[in-house]
């Protein structure tokens, strides 16, 4: 069973009586629904309803842990606690640096109950691990290839924050987005995108008959630009794409082009998505 260790993850921990409630209202898990020894995606996000802060969120103890990018951790730390105000909540750095991610049909109990199984790969049939610390010495390619192949994005490698909405990164298929309890930062946005049926732009998987060119390289229909390919390893990746455009260039026969190679697109099957055929049918 592959373990991966990726150092570049960093963990908060929230605590304290209001905890629950103090989170609960504030990013876009919900956390009543979160399941013993569940990790799902979260974000708080703008006002405007763009991803500010990306993150994994489980329960552990009493409170919960966040793992997040080492990157983001002190931002995303400052802004909680910047929300805070008189809760009664605890929100402090963890010690450990880095997480292990750890898959395969043996991963639960390899883990002897102390990983935490990620509903996003959960959603694609893979039961896979998040840990805090280094218990693996996997290369990050391993993880970044089944992550591609699935359809799980990763924000910097994927995604600029500030730049996607929610919906964008199938969070509301990962269940990382609710629709049900209740008033969060930038929940009137994204329930009216779901509720219009507005959401356009979606991940993709990508792949050609030679290596894929670099992470940042558009992605076009026709000189109309589609999209911009994230991810890469080899001949596969991941985009974020306008599927209506994708959609009408495939239904015309239109070659789809990353820089100068031909590619195809897919979108991830566990999110039930099919490619509109003109630019007029709902995507979401």
């Amino acid at each position: 069973m592959p373990a991966v260790f990726l150092k570049n993850r960093s963990l908060l921990s929230v605590s304290g009586a209001e905890a629950r409630s103090f989170l609960q209202n504030l990013i876009t898990t919900d956390i009543a629904a979160l399941g013993p020894d569940e990790a799902r995606p979260g974000a708080l996000l703008t006002p405007q309803g763009k991803i500010l802060f990306d993150f994994m969120i489980w329960k552990e103890g009493d409170g919960y842990t966040i793992e997040t990018d080492t990157d983001q951790r002190d931002g995303l730390l400052k802004r909680l606690t910047m929300y805070k105000l008189r809760a009664a909540a605890t929100l402090a750095p963890r010690a450990e640096q880095g997480v292990t991610v750890s898959w395969g049909e043996n991963a639960d109990e390899i883990e002897n109950g102390q990983g935490a199984r990620d509903s996003r790969f959960a959603k694609a049939g893979v039961t896979l691990t998040r840990r805090a610390g280094k218990h693996g010495d996997g290369a990050q390619a391993l993880y970044d290839a089944l992550r591609i192949r699935l359809g799980i994005v990763t924000s910097g490698s994927d995604f600029a924050l500030q730049d996607a909405f929610p919906h964008d990164v199938l969070m509301d298929f990962n269940g990382g987005l609710s629709f049900r309890k209740g008033c969060y930062v930038g929940q009137e946005v994204v329930s009216r995108m779901q509720h219009r049926g507005t959401a356009r732009r979606r991940v993709v998987t990508v792949s050609a008959n030679t290596a894929l060119p670099g992470t940042g390289t558009e992605i076009t229909a026709a000189g109309k630009p589609v999209g911009t390919l994230g991810s890469v390893e080899g001949d596969h990746g991941l985009a974020i794409v306008r599927i209506d455009r994708a959609g009408a260039a495939m239904a015309a026969g239109t070659p789809l082009l990353a820089g100068e190679i031909p590619v195809s697109l897919v979108l991830p099957e566990w999110s039930g998505l099919a490619f509109p055929t003109s630019a007029d049918e709902a995507s979401a």
